[in-house]
C-alpha cells in the first residue's frame, strides 16, 4: 500500500515552515498511522514519534487514559481517541497530536460492526475529532482505509492554516 506522498508532503510543509511537532498513538490503526508519517522526507525535523496501545492497561499506562471510561465502551469511544492524542502529546513532547482507535475487524464487542473514532489535538485543545465508518474488507484494508483518511482530512486541515 502506497500513502499519498501529496497529502504527506502538505503535512511536512506545514511542519518545517512552523517548526511546529507532531506525535501519534494508535491502537486500531496498528502503526499504519506512525509509517505514513514517517515516510516523509524529513520526518524527523517535525515527528516527535508514536505509540501503538492495544489494550485499556497500556492506554491508561503510557497514555493517561481515564481507566473507569474505557472499562465501559471498551477503549473504543470518543473520550477515548481524545485523551491517546493528549496522552501522546504529553510523552513526545509534541505540539499537535493524533489518537485514533476502534476496530478494524467484527468482533462482539462492537457488534459486529467496523469504526474507529479519531481526535486531533493542538497543544492539548482539541482541533477535530470524527466517526470512521468503513465499508467491511479486510483489516488491513480497514486500517488503511482509516490511515488515508485521517491524513487526508489533517492535510486539508492544515493546508487552510498555511492560507491564513
Amino acid at each position: 500500500m502506497e500513502f499519498n506522498q501529496q497529502q504527506l508532503g502538505a503535512i511536512q510543509k506545514y511542519f518545517l515552515a512552523r517548526a511546529e511537532t507532531l506525535s501519534v498513538a494508535e491502537s486500531v490503526t496498528a502503526g499504519w498511522l506512525q509509517a505514513a508519517i514517517s515516510d516523509s522526507p524529513e520526518a524527523a525535523k517535525f515527528f516527535q514519534g508514536g505509540i501503538t496501545t492495544y489494550n485499556l492497561g497500556q492506554k491508561s499506562r503510557h497514555l493517561k487514559i481515564n481507566p473507569i471510561h474505557a472499562f465501559g465502551c471498551n477503549s473504543v469511544s470518543a473520550t477515548v481517541a481524545l485523551e491517546m492524542a493528549n496522552g501522546a502529546a504529553q510523552l513526545f513532547s509534541s505540539d499537535w497530536a493524533i489518537g485514533i482507535t476502534g476496530y478494524a475487524s467484527p468482533v462482539p464487542e462492537s457488534d459486529g460492526q467496523l469504526y474507529a473514532f479519531y481526535a486531533i489535538t493542538y497543544q492539548q485543545n482539541l482541533v477535530m475529532s470524527n466517526k470512521l465508518e468503513p465499508r467491511m474488507g479486510s483489516s488491513t484494508d480497514v486500517q488503511l482505509g482509516y490511515v488515508n483518511t485521517i491524513v487526508k482530512t489533517f492535510s486539508d486541515y492544515l493546508s487552510g492554516l498555511m492560507i491564513q
